[in-house]
């Protein structure tokens, strides 16, 4: 079985941008992210409401963090480190050697290539670095950019399951992708 180690933070470059820990002088532009509808449409959790909300999210990757059960990254273009997204691996399954990824971006950066590039890198850390055997996202089956970004990045459709989550009143279908190391 694998043992994570986040300590040190792991901070990740690519090309255009730098993947750094989050931290509670992000909290405007993790509020920003939570609060909006528009990228909250596809993520079936509740909208932040508050700045201690937001502040309260960030503990909550913290503290995911500390214990070694899940690591989350700001993406920021380099030479600015304010926050366009989010990205991580939100839950890790050492037993299965697989973990989850999940990512959210502002609307204003959509389309950008932004979450490929850094999807790829998370990639290739994750089979690098953490040892995984396989990656998995999950994903709403409406959500078509983020089903061409992991098409991108070579994940393979899984499954499509029926109306597996209820969320807010009704059944909410799942599609899952996977990605097994080469």
């Amino acid at each position: 079985m694998l043992n994570f180690n986040f300590t040190p933070f792991p901070v990740i470059e690519t090309e255009h941008f730098i993947l750094r820990r989050i931290t509670d002088d992000d909290v405007n532009e993790v509020f920003e992210l939570r609060s909006n509808p528009e990228t909250m449409k596809y993520i079936p959790r509740p909208l932040v409401k508050t700045t201690e909300d937001a502040l309260e999210h960030i503990g909550m990757i913290e503290e995911k963090i500390v214990k070694n059960e899940g690591i989350n990254w700001g993406i920021t273009l380099k030479g600015n480190p304010e926050i366009l997204g989010i990205i991580g691996f939100y839950r890790l399954q050492p037993e299965n050697y697989r973990a989850e990824i999940g990512y959210m971006l502002l609307p204003e950066f959509h389309g950008k290539g932004i979450i490929t590039e850094a999807v790829k890198r998370l990639i290739s850390y994750g089979f690098d670095d953490l040892k995984l055997h396989s990656i998995e996202a999950v994903i709403d089956p409406e959500n078509f950019a983020s089903e061409k970004v992991l098409q991108k990045c070579n994940f393979v459709k899984e499954a499509h399951l029926k109306e597996a989550e209820f969320y807010d009143g009704k059944f909410l279908d799942k599609v899952i992708y996977s990605l097994l190391i080469s």
